[in-house]
């Protein structure tokens, strides 16, 4: 899960077995359109929808971001919509890929809990924009890019959730726990971070992460 590497056209897989792809940026893939650029611009969308909003921002100021011309943004990407749409799939997208990769484990479900929280507090450290975007501004994709954006966040919070119930049918959690609001708690505390994270005087990712952590493993 390092760095805000943009994935197109290559699916990724949902808790249901859904395949879900990322939608091509452009046709155009000639020497003068590399994927490095491609990238660059969909990292300067995800900055400037994170300082400005995504109502509050235009092409023209992702295309400064990037020191390009505003008619040579669109040979990489179409729209601003498309843009946004790129942002918020690459804030849950590999999300849901490691969160997966934790639910197979053969962890305890508490040592599952703590790798869940550490990998998305880790996320929101490495991806800081991408995430406060993701977080933010999906309620204004269009269809079908909310559906499908709005697809992966579900499977993320129901990986989640089911790690909670099978820890509390195995008494491993206490079973006056309720798996569902458990779920909305620890992601709401976790992504609170992105709001707060670089402005408080604890910045160090791995206090925060540890901190979280102990709060809700020690409660289940």
């Amino acid at each position: 899960m390092k760095g805000a590497q943009m994935v197109t056209g290559k699916p990724i897989r949902s808790a249901d077995a859904t395949t879900l792809t990322y939608r091509e940026i452009s046709g155009k893939r000639g020497v003068g359109s590399p994927k490095k650029r491609a990238d660059e611009i969909i990292k300067a969308a995800a900055e400037v929808f994170a300082e400005r909003s995504y109502h509050g921002s235009s092409t023209q100021d992702i295309a400064d971001r990037v020191g390009i011309r505003q008619a040579s943004l669109y040979y990489y990407i179409p729209s601003k919509e498309v843009a946004l749409e790129q942002v918020c799939l690459i804030g849950i997208g590999t999300m849901v890929e490691g969160a997966l990769a934790v639910a197979k484990s053969e962890m305890s479900d508490a040592k599952k809990i703590e790798q869940f929280i550490s990998m998305h507090i880790q996320a929101i450290d490495e991806r800081l924009v991408f995430m406060r975007v993701f977080l933010r501004e999906r309620q204004h994709l269009p269809d079908p890019g909310r559906r499908q954006v709005g697809n992966l966040a579900r499977n993320y919070e129901k990986i989640l959730q089911d790690i909670i119930a099978s820890g509390i049918a195995s008494r491993e959690f206490r079973k006056n726990i309720n798996p569902r609001i458990t779920t909305l708690a620890i992601l709401g505390a976790s992504n609170s971070a992105s709001v707060w994270y670089g402005k408080e005087a604890v910045t160090d990712i791995k206090t925060i992460c540890r901190n979280i952590v102990d709060l809700f493993v020690s409660g289940l």
